[in-house]
């Protein structure tokens, strides 16, 4: 394969969470533009919300990417994830050290892997015919509503929202 660095990586993300919060998952599409090599990757969790799976399917995506300094194009139809990017949010979330903020343990990561890379957001509509993010919809589905033993545990999120009753 070429320089890496030479080639941008796309790459598509969707969350879901059936309840919400309640069982859900991830979905991943990882693309090398220009070129046809692409890889999908998806999870499931026993209980989460579906913010911190869109925020989720960002930093698993970016933790896969093995050189760092790549040039990165997120495109999430969650406009929690690409506001929070775009308008500025995190780096006053950062100032503040994340105190109030929902979800800082996955905003942390994202803070360390948006070092490593070049990273830029993209937010696209959901639901709206675009093919990757319907992809990334179905990956992310499909993985929430898998048999309850086959679910991971969100411990972050359970330790602050412990389950009533998990399945």
């Amino acid at each position: 394969m070429s320089d890496p660095n030479k080639r941008r990586i796309i790459i598509y993300t969707d969350g879901s969470a059936i309840g919400n919060p309640g069982p859900g998952g991830y979905g991943i599409l990882m693309m090398w533009e220009d070129t046809p090599y692409q890889k999908t990757f998806s999870q499931g969790f026993r209980h989460t919300t579906n913010n911190r799976m869109e925020l989720m399917a960002v930093v698993e995506a970016l933790e896969k990417i093995k050189w760092p300094g790549q040039e990165v194009m997120v495109v999430t139809d969650s406009t929690y994830v690409s506001d929070a990017i775009n308008k500025g949010w995190l780096e006053n979330w950062k100032k503040k050290n994340f105190k109030g903020v929902k979800n800082a343990d996955l905003w942390r990561r994202l803070v360390e892997l948006m070092d490593r890379h070049r990273v830029r957001f993209w937010w696209t509509r959901g639901h709206n015919n675009h093919p990757q993010n319907e992809y990334c919809d179905k990956l992310a589905r499909k993985a929430a509503k898998q048999p309850a033993h086959r679910l991971k545990a969100d411990r972050e999120y359970e330790r602050i929202n412990p389950p009533e009753k998990l399945l």
